[in-house]
């Protein structure tokens, strides 16, 4: 059920915030020990909090669509009481206070359930190197979740959470949405605060929602912003009146056949009823994958160099690999980046003053299966983890909203979802809105 009809629901009296968190804890009974999607499941504290609610509500007191709503959190945003882990074994401190977007959702009434498993530190795009072990994916406990939000994306798609908070940095909201079927939204870069949140990346890191559908994301995202009255969810984008720029070349240069099948006739349908398509270049296409691995291996480097010492031993062999063989980039190739970032953004940037929104693949492969290494291409291989990243890192170097919804399944039963970049996160949910509910028609 869409959280505007839960909460109406949860207004007139016709469902108890306690009956929402009982139907979560019992779906978590059902799929935790299959999926791994929980490293906290607080069953005490979303049972008081939901009791707490349901009195508020009695009272007469409304604080808005997300009051009584059962929401799960990425284990590196911190939450009072709680320890933040990262999906790490090295980090054991409980946190003294909310990360101010947990914050902001407890003052709207949100109902935290539990604290979802991740890929350590958020550094990988499976979720299965986690100091709590691997997260599976509920359409076959043999392949990936995606990552590193993993836990958060099992959590939604499997109904133990209504909605779930994760985060992303190359794509780590994105992919796990569409190895699960959800839609995923990457706001952005500096809508919601990062403060109490363990970072990655912080010049590219992005909080935002895992959701069942694009409303249910856009006032997530607002409960993530702010404390008083959420905004209203904007009017959706009627088809007749879209542009949008196709990155074909880009999107579609090494593509799953069924993939890359699904997406295109998503757009077919749009541009037979009215939405105006344009196939654009993407010319700084070539930086991003040195800019992005200067940037974040520099700043992840400046987290835990200090840290590796003394706790690298906790860390996953993995994960503690990766950092230990990272080049540390100097200034100079530091700011080098900084700058070619910063002509990525303005490429995307000038594109987007042409179209209302750029179009391509939200991930160019299925969810590979655990341990999985390589993808093969016709013309050879590629690393994995590079083939999940490949068309989302774009956008969180050019700093701008990205959504993905779902728009096929493929003969192997997978999702096949369609990425939508935006100028602005509001007039990017105004076309997601348009699009989904036009491709939701017979």
């Amino acid at each position: 059920m869409p959280i505007r009809d839960t909460a109406r629901s949860l207004r007139d009296g016709t469902l108890r915030a306690r009956d929402l968190v009982e139907q979560c804890l019992e779906r978590i009974d059902t799929w935790q020990a299959v999926t791994n999607a929980f490293i906290e499941i607080d069953a005490d504290g979303a049972r008081r909090d939901a009791d707490a609610v349901d009195a508020e509500r009695q009272r007469g007191v409304d604080r808005g669509v997300l009051h009584g709503i059962p929401i799960s959190l990425k284990d590196l945003l911190d939450q009072r009481g709680h320890v933040t882990t990262a999906g790490s074994r090295s980090m054991t401190d409980v946190a003294a206070a909310d990360a101010p977007a947990v914050a902001h959702l407890r003052s709207q009434g949100a109902v935290f359930v539990g604290r979802t498993n991740m890929h350590e530190f958020a550094l990988g795009t499976t979720s299965e190197d986690s100091g709590f072990g691997p997260v599976r994916n509920p359409r076959n406990r043999l392949h990936s979740a995606g990552g590193s939000s993993g836990g958060s994306a099992v959590a939604v798609a499997t109904g133990m959470s209504h909605v779930s908070i994760g985060s992303d940095t190359g794509g780590s909201i994105r992919i796990p949405s569409v190895a699960c079927g959800l839609v995923g939204l990457k706001p952005a870069w500096g809508e919601v605060s990062l403060s109490g949140v363990v970072p990655l990346s912080p010049t590219v890191d992005c909080v935002g929602p895992l959701a069942t559908s694009v409303e249910d994301a856009w006032y997530t995202l607002q409960g993530l912003r702010r404390s008083d009255a959420l905004p209203p969810c904007p009017p959706a984008t009627a088809i007749r009146d879209l542009r949008v720029g196709v990155l074909r070349a880009f999107g579609w240069r090494a593509v799953d056949d069924a993939i890359g099948g699904h997406t295109a006739n998503a757009l077919a349908r749009l541009a037979a009823a009215g939405a105006a398509l344009e196939d654009v270049p993407f010319e700084s296409a070539p930086l991003v994958v040195p800019t992005y691995g200067t940037i974040i291996f520099r700043e992840a480097l400046d987290f835990h160099g200090p840290r590796l010492p003394i706790h690298g031993a906790a860390y996953t062999p993995a994960v503690r690999g990766r950092l230990q063989t990272a080049p540390r980039a100097s200034d100079q190739e530091y700011a080098l980046a900084q700058e070619a970032r910063a002509a990525i953004e303005a490429d995307v940037a000038a594109l987007l003053e042409r179209v209302d929104v750029l179009a391509l693949p939200g991930m160019a492969i299925t969810p590979p299966l655990l341990g999985q290494s390589h993808v093969r291409w016709p013309d050879g291989e590629e690393l994995t983890r590079a083939a999940m990243l490949r068309l989302t890192q774009p956008f969180n170097l050019s700093r701008h909203a990205a959504l993905v919804l779902p728009v096929g399944t493929t003969p192997d039963g997978w999702p096949a979802s369609l990425q939508l970049i935006g100028r602005d996160t509001s007039s990017l949910v105004a076309a997601a809105l348009g699009v989904e509910a036009f491709l939701a028609m017979a």
